[in-house]
Parts: C-alpha cells; sequence; structure tokens
C-alpha cells in the first residue's frame, strides 16, 4: 500500500515480511507457492511465519505508539530462539552479528533486528496506525514521528474522518 521506498539493510525483510498480509482485504501472500519462496517458508513452517509476522506488527504498532492489534507471542520470546553468531571481519575488524544458519527465517529477522539496533533505525521501522492497514514502513521523517504508511491514502482517509466528525 506503501509509496515509500523500502526499509534500508536488513528491516527490508522485516518490512516485506509483515507487508505479505493485507488487513484490509484478507490477501496473504504467504497463502502461495511462490509467496513463501520469496522468505524460505516451507509449508510446514507456514504457523510460525505467521506468529512472527504478527510479533513483528505488534512491535512496530509500539514502535508508533499504538497497542498491540491482537495478543500475540512477545517478540523477544520468538528471536531468543534465533541462533546467531558473531562474525569479525579479517579486514577491518568489525564485528556483526549473523544468522547461525541462513536458512531459517527467524533467524534472518534476529539479525535484521540486531543490526537496526546497532544502526540506530529499528525504531524508525513502524507499523502504520490505520486500523484497518497496519502495513510497515520505514519512517524517514525528520521527527521521526510519521504515523501512516500513506500520507495519500490511510493519512487521507483519517483526516476525512476527523473533518466530517467535527463537521457533524
Amino acid at each position: 500500500m506503501s509509496e515509500r521506498s523500502p526499509a534500508p539493510g536488513g528491516l527490508a525483510l522485516v518490512e516485506s515480511l509483515v507487508n505479505t498480509l493485507d488487513i484490509e482485504t484478507g490477501a496473504d501472500s504467504l497463502d502461495t507457492a511462490d509467496g513463501r519462496a520469496r522468505f524460505g517458508i516451507p509449508e510446514a513452517q507456514l504457523p510460525q511465519a505467521r506468529e512472527l509476522r504478527e510479533s513483528l506488527r505488534a512491535t512496530l504498532l509500539a514502535h508508533a505508539g499504538h497497542p498491540p492489534h491482537h495478543h500475540v507471542t512477545p517478540l523477544g520470546e520468538l528471536l531468543g530462539q534465533a541462533p546467531l553468531l558473531v562474525t569479525v571481519d579479517t579486514q577491518d575488524g568489525s564485528a556483526a552479528l549473523a544468522p547461525a544458519d541462513t536458512g531459517p527465517l527467524l533467524s534472518r529477522v534476529a539479525a535484521a533486528v540486531a543490526e537496526a539496533l546497532v544502526a540506530g533505525t529499528w525504531g524508525r521501522l513502524k507499523a502504520c496506525e490505520a486500523d484497518t492497514c497496519h502495513w510497515a514502513y520505514y519512517d524517514r521523517s525528520p521527527a521521526g514521528r510519521g504515523r501512516w504508511c500513506s500520507m495519500q491514502v490511510c493519512g487521507a482517509r483519517a483526516k476525512m474522518r476527523r473533518y466530517r466528525a467535527k463537521e457533524a
């Protein structure tokens, strides 16, 4: 739904995973083999992938100052199960957390979150405040106070609702 450019670095993975479900229409790209293949999700791991997606969405709503959309497993509990290892570059000595196995989605997401924490970008990945949307977006606004994935769609709808409520 968003006209915004993708989130930086590994956060693009998190953003695209959260955005596999269109809440307004109910369309879930993880229902298709192609949709699952984008993330390397075997059909047998679909329930865990959906649980991770909704835990991420709840966390991104919290980044935007909103309550969870429904009860979910806390993201920290899920990420605590992801095997990560510290890598050190032999050329410049830089260190990073990386998935111990690049296959599992959970490990790749955990590494992306760790990378974003170090870069200071994790809190900028948010979920749209519109109840019919909750699309993930990266907030590039100077003050970091973006509220909607799209000002032209969700923002315009919210502003029109407020205007109509005042007129009534």
